[in-house]
C-alpha cells in the first residue's frame, strides 16, 4: 500500500489557492493516553486543522521544550509503542481523510527498522515523516524506503542554517520544508519574531516545496503574522498545554478542538 504523500502535497496547494496557510497541529501519541491520543488528534482535524503531526514519543527530546516533554513522559510511562503511533495515524486518517505525519527522533525508526516502519506508516495511511534530527548526508536509505512507499521526508531548517546548506537540505526534502522559527525548543512564545520570515525568504531562494513554520506559535494573532508570510503554520505546545491543564478528557478535548477552530481563522485573517 502507497502512503499519502499526494494528499499531504494536493492539501497544502488547496490552502494556497485559497491564498491562505496551512494550519499543521502537532500531539503526541498516547497523550494523555493511546485512545484519549487518537480522540484528541482527530478533534484539532475536526475542529479546523488542515494537517496533523503525531509525535513518537521520545525520552531525550532535544527538540521539544517542557510541555511536549511532559506529554512525551506521560506516554512513555503509559508504555506507548510504535503499534500506538500507526494506530493514532490509521484512525485520524480514516475519521477525517486529512493528511497525518509522525514526527520522531531517528533512533526509534533505526531500531525499529526503515523498512518495516516506512511499510507500516503507509499501510496506516500515513503522508510522512519529520525527522528533526536525521542529517541529510545520512537519510539515503531512509529517504529511499519513504520514496517506495510514498511517504514524504520533511527536514528542519532552523535560522542558523547557511544558504548552501539550506540548499542541500530542501534539494532532498519532500511534502514541505518545517522551518523552526527560532534557535531553541518548542513552546508558546510572545512573539515569532522577524527571524522566521527572513529564514522563509531564504528557504524559498532554494526550493518550490512549501515552507511551513513552527515552534512558538500559540494563538490567532500570531497564526496569521507566520501565514502573511509563510505556506503552513504549525502549532503544537499549546494545544498540548490545553490537554495538560484540562480537569478531564472531554474538557481537553473541547478545548484542543476550538483553538483549532481559532487558529483555522487566524491563517485565513487577511492583514
Amino acid at each position: 500500500m502507497s502512503g499519502n504523500i499526494q494528499l499531504l502535497s494536493d492539501t497544502l496547494a488547496a490552502a494556497r489557492s485559497e491564498n491562505r496557510a496551512a494550519l499543521i497541529a502537532y500531539l503526541p501519541a498516547g497523550f494523555p493516553t493511546v485512545d484519549g491520543g487518537i480522540e484528541a488528534v482527530k478533534a484539532v482535524l475536526e475542529g479546523g486543522a488542515d494537517v496533523v503531526e503525531v509525535g513518537l514519543p521520545h525520552s531525550d527530546p532535544v527538540l521539544d521544550g517542557p510541555v511536549i516533554q511532559t506529554a512525551d513522559d506521560i506516554a512513555l510511562r503509559g508504555g506507548v509503542k510504535i503499534a500506538d503511533v500507526m494506530r493514532t495515524v490509521r484512525e485520524a486518517h480514516e475519521a477525517t481523510g486529512k493528511p497525518v505525519l509522525v514526527m520522531t527522533y531517528w533512533n526509534p525508526i533505526d531500531r525499529y527498522g526503515i523498512e518495516r516502519f516506512t511499510a507500516e506508516l503507509a499501510d496506516a495511511g500515513g503522508a510522512g515523516c519529520i525527522l528533526p534530527d536525521l542529517p541529510v548526508e545520512e537519510s539515503g536509505v531512509w529517504r529511499e524506503h519513504a520514496e517506495k512507499h510514498g511517504l514524504a521526508t520533511v527536514f528542519v531548517v532552523a535560522p542558523s542554517s547557511k544558504d548552501a546548506r539550506l540548499a542541500k537540505i530542501t534539494a532532498v526534502g519532500s511534502g514541505f520544508v518545517y522551518a523552526a522559527s527560532l534557535m531553541g525548543v518548542t513552546g508558546t512564545r510572545e512573539s515569532v519574531g522577524a527571524q522566521a520570515q527572513d529564514l522563509v525568504r531564504r528557504t524559498r531562494a532554494t526550493t518550490e516545496l512549501p515552507v511551513c513554520v513552527g515552534l512558538g506559535v500559540s494563538n490567532p494573532g500570531q497564526a496569521a503574522e507566520v501565514a502573511s508570510f509563510a505556506d503552513g503554520v504549525i502549532v503544537g505546545s499549546a494545544f498540548v498545554k490545553l490537554l495538560l491543564d484540562a480537569p478531564d478528557r472531554a474538557a481537553g478535548l473541547v478545548a484542543v478542538r476550538e483553538l483549532a477552530a481559532e487558529l483555522a481563522e487566524g491563517v485565513r485573517r487577511t492583514a
